[in-house]
């Protein structure tokens, strides 16, 4: 249903997205994520046909967007961050106005009343946009995507700005729609891809990082495995928690061990990754049974779409590279004033050693003389 093969976008010198290829099959719903400046917006806008690639090609139901961009973009509804509605029309002449704008064959009647009870406005119709909720806008930005019943459906951020209500409502009405349409979703709320999408594409530095199901692409970026469990030392105390976790440690295929928050009275959970390449559970049992220790509770836990997200754009989130352009400032006294200062350490102690060997040579010099 929609084709992207080896789509490259340049602005001036920018390689915004580089040689990007996916498919669409019809009924899926596609995530599409990536952080700010990742090419995540260019991708959508070339998708729509609203700005045109520099290089490769888009086939949207085997048109090409760029040689027949009418027929394309007509099998296309789409649904803007922000929605492209007139707020001072009502609901019901601005839906006619869309439905005349896009050369709809469908009955007018029946087929805006089928998606208005879709998208749940029926009962808004007769009223102005602008006095609308930000929900209530949304469904109609939703709406107006799906007049003439397009079979590719767009949306980009649709549950931004919601109240939780709206946004399983929302939610509800995507997956729906998945059944019917080829649907290609946006969104920063991670936890909505992982509950709507049936595949995901992440993005990063207009580069195609990941493509598949969240547990296919965990495999593929790590070997490790996660579990949490609770453990009832002998003393409940803080000495427990310390005991614990040095005794997790020394277990045969773990490689990391933190001793989490107090959950019960004395009572610690510690999280623990393993290699994946053996499963602990039964040398965790034969060490807590030796030692007189309690296992309270025990959940194992695979990487979530954050940490997959984040271990893709970030580096696995834990290394922060500074700007070495960017000054360091040091604070300092010096005669009672408080002095401000910029470069390395290593030239603060330059500056600080040449500053003591003056000093000192003139109080040599004051010291001869008075001598």
């Amino acid at each position: 249903m929609i084709e992207v093969r080896n789509v490259t976008k340049k602005y001036g010198d920018k390689l915004a997205v580089d040689n990007v290829s996916f498919k669409v099959e019809k009924g899926e719903i596609l995530g599409f994520l990536g952080p700010n400046g990742a090419g995540k917006s260019t991708t959508m806008n070339m998708l729509t046909g609203y700005i045109s690639s520099t290089s490769g090609q888009i086939l949207i139901d085997d048109v090409d967007i760029l040689e027949d961009p009418k027929k394309a973009k007509a099998n296309i509804g789409y649904l803007p961050e922000i929605p492209p509605i007139y707020v001072d029309m009502t609901v019901d002449a601005y839906l006619n106005f869309i439905y005349d704008l896009k050369k709809c064959k469908l009955p007018r009647k029946s087929h805006l009343a089928d998606v208005c009870n879709l998208c749940k406005i029926s009962d808004v119709r007769k009223r102005i946009i602008k006095n609308l909720s930000k929900g209530y806008r949304q469904r109609v930005g939703l709406a107006q995507a799906l007049i003439n019943n397009p079979p590719v459906l767009i949306l980009d951020e649709p549950t931004v700005g919601l109240d939780p209500t709206q946004i399983i409502e929302i939610r509800t009405l995507i997956k729906k729609l998945g059944k019917r349409h080829t649907v290609i979703l946006s969104s920063h709320i991670l936890p909505e891809i992982q509950a709507v999408c049936d595949r995901i594409i992440i993005i990063n530095k207009g580069k195609l990082a990941a493509d598949g199901k969240a547990d296919e692409i965990a495999k593929n970026i790590t070997n490790e495995h996660k579990m949490t469990v609770r453990i009832e030392g002998p003393t409940h105390t803080a000495d427990d928690k310390r005991v614990i976790a040095e005794a997790l440690k020394k277990i045969s295929g773990v490689t990391y061990v933190r001793a989490d928050m107090e959950r019960e009275k004395g009572i610690y959970d510690f999280d623990i990754e393993t290699d994946g390449k053996c499963d602990i559970r039964r040398d965790l049992n034969k060490l807590c049974t030796e030692k007189g220790w309690n296992i309270l509770m025990l959940q194992l836990s695979d990487l979530t779409l954050e940490d997959i997200f984040l271990k893709i754009t970030m580096n696995e989130g834990i290394k922060v590279e500074s700007d070495s352009d960017t000054p360091e400032i040091s604070l300092s006294i010096k005669d009672g004033e408080l002095i401000a200062s910029t470069g390395s350490a290593e030239e603060e102690k330059t500056e600080t050693a040449e500053e003591t060997e003056s000093e000192n040579a003139e109080d040599s010099e004051n010291n001869g003389g008075e001598e």
